[in-house]
């Protein structure tokens, strides 16, 4: 569904992010993780076509995000970490505007809406004007007005921060159940323990190099393969956190 080939950003002699090649499956909840700097933020600019690639293709769905940009657009959502709002609409209006831009059937959006306000406690404040909203309201109605379309790639960065535990667990509860009908999700976190519980699949990039991808268990693996020391057995198995702070321990 995501296709990434020898895809490399330079902002002048800088190179943020390095030939970087990856393949993330429909279905698929991939997390994309890595220090502050390291390439992920322009990475998932590249791919929702808010920059250009210095080279390499990346292609969503089969449309090449430069070439098929409008295509390709219309198959994705994207949350960034800081959600910029239309805030003298309400929440309810928001959302009715972006479903409309997707060209969803009016009853269709007004049935998917009225399900995810509940889902995510908004029922309450989805008259009042965004403005008045915390910032982990804002986040819960910026998702609301993605999944309304049914996407089928969303982009999301950091999407559980700012809300509470309750909020934090049924996002996660509704991204798995729309990668059970087919969308894919490449999500940004630094809380790794999130990744670690609710990723298929991680990558890790470090200086704009993909340094390490697969499921948490392959990259344990490699993690004992590397060690000049035998492995007691009964050692307890290291963590995606582990893992990423040895990996990019001279970051």
């Amino acid at each position: 569904m995501i296709n990434l080939l020898e895809l490399t950003k330079y902002f002048g002699k800088l190179c943020a992010v390095d030939a970087l090649t990856l393949q993330v499956d429909a279905g698929e909840i991939f997390g994309f993780l890595g220090p502050n700097g390291a390439g992920k933020t322009t990475t998932i600019n590249m791919l929702t076509g808010l920059l250009r690639p210095t080279s390499g293709t990346a292609t969503l769905g089969g449309y090449d995000i430069q070439q098929q940009s409008l295509q390709a657009k219309a198959i994705l959502g994207l949350m960034p970490d800081t959600p910029q709002l239309y805030e003298a609409l309400t929440g309810r209006q928001f959302v009715r505007m972006i479903a409309d831009l997707y060209e969803v059937p009016p009853r269709q959006a007004e049935n998917e809406m009225r399900i995810l306000l509940d889902q995510l406690e908004l029922v309450d404040a989805a008259n009042d004007q965004i403005k008045g909203y915390s910032y982990g309201m804002q986040k819960k109605i910026l998702l609301i007005s993605l999944l309304v379309h049914h996407p089928k790639i969303l982009f999301l960065d950091e999407p559980t921060s700012g809300l509470d535990p309750r909020s934090a667990r049924t996002v996660r509860e509704i991204l798995r159940e729309r990668c059970e009908q087919g969308c894919t999700v490449f999500m940004t976190t630094h809380i790794l323990e999130i990744a670690e519980r609710i990723c298929d699949r991680v990558g890790i990039i470090s200086k704009g190099q993909l340094i390490a991808v697969g499921t948490l268990s392959e990259l344990q693996q490699k993690q004992r393969d590397l060690q000049t020391q035998p492995t007691d057995v009964n050692q307890q198995t290291e963590t995606l956190e582990d893992i990423f702070l040895d990996l990019t321990a001279d970051v």
